[in-house]
């Protein structure tokens, strides 16, 4: 299912976040919003899945604004995972995995023979089986995103929303998570800070920066040394991975200006006629 946000433009607080983004991502591709903190790209997407509503602007899922449509049926069609969160669900992993069944649900049934089938299927999918009957507080930090991402995945649906995945992860399950996230075939949009997560993993990357996106396109076209430079004031090397080919980027901080003599501008008052 293709995403489009045209011309969108998001305010909170009397104060504008968002300024005239507009981007697409064809069906299944996988799209990595970066840029540095506050520069709008969890804003951007939560006006996706319907949590603040542009003030300007149309974001649309297959071809429909999401704002025009019933929430149930944006809620089938979108999942979400974001942060690890401090909020502690008190309910068993298998039941906070069932959440993601809840817009298919009519009324106040009980989970049907399909819903804990695909809660087991998504359980088993990123590696957590063996939690099903555990509470979800007693669950480490990566224990958690694993279980927030199989309830996502239980969803069912053809658009998947990942808002900052990875902070807090350790490396390993970084890249496990964005394997299995290239795996599900499904139109993708995350929010990342780490630029060569973003370089490795995903088919078309958009920069923000001020609330703009400045500009989009297949990684090893975007994420340049000039642009990386421009937008997150470090100096940027740009290598090629020795395994995958794809871009590889090494971090300098840029050099520190040369501090101000004023002597030898001093010692010509000093002796001047």
């Amino acid at each position: 299912m293709r995403v489009d946000f045209a011309d969108v433009a998001v305010a909170l607080g009397g104060t504008r976040i968002v300024h005239g983004a507009t981007f697409s991502v064809e069906p299944g591709q996988v799209a990595g919003l970066v840029g540095p903190n506050g520069s709008g790209k969890s804003t951007l997407l939560r006006s996706l899945y319907r949590v603040v509503r542009p003030e300007a602007g149309t974001v649309g899922i297959g071809g429909k604004d999401v704002w025009q449509l019933p929430p149930r049926v944006v809620a089938r069609q979108v999942a979400v995972m974001t942060q690890e969160t401090t909020a502690d669900f008190d309910l068993d992993v298998l039941d906070v995995v069932l959440l993601g069944r809840l817009p298919h649900h009519r009324g106040f049934g009980g989970d049907s023979a399909l819903d804990l089938e695909l809660a087991d299927r998504a359980l088993a999918r990123v590696g957590a089986t063996g939690l099903a009957g555990r509470l979800f507080a007693g669950l480490s930090g990566g224990e958690k995103q694993r279980v927030l991402l199989a309830r996502a995945l239980v969803q069912d649906s053809r658009v998947l929303v990942l808002d900052e995945p990875t902070n807090h992860l350790d490396v390993s399950f970084q890249l496990e998570l964005m394997r299995i996230i290239g795996e599900l075939g499904l139109t993708t949009l995350a929010a990342l800070h780490d630029l060569n997560l973003a370089a490795a993993h995903c088919d078309v990357v958009a920069v923000m920066n001020q609330g703009r996106i400045i500009t989009h396109g297949p990684p090893q076209e975007v994420l340049t040394p000039e642009l990386i430079g421009e937008v997150f004031g470090v100096r940027a090397h740009r290598l090629s991975h020795p395994a995958t080919g794809r871009p590889l980027i090494a971090f300098s901080p840029r050099p520190s200006p040369a501090p101000h003599d004023p002597a030898p501008e001093q010692h010509a008052k000093e002796h001047a006629p």
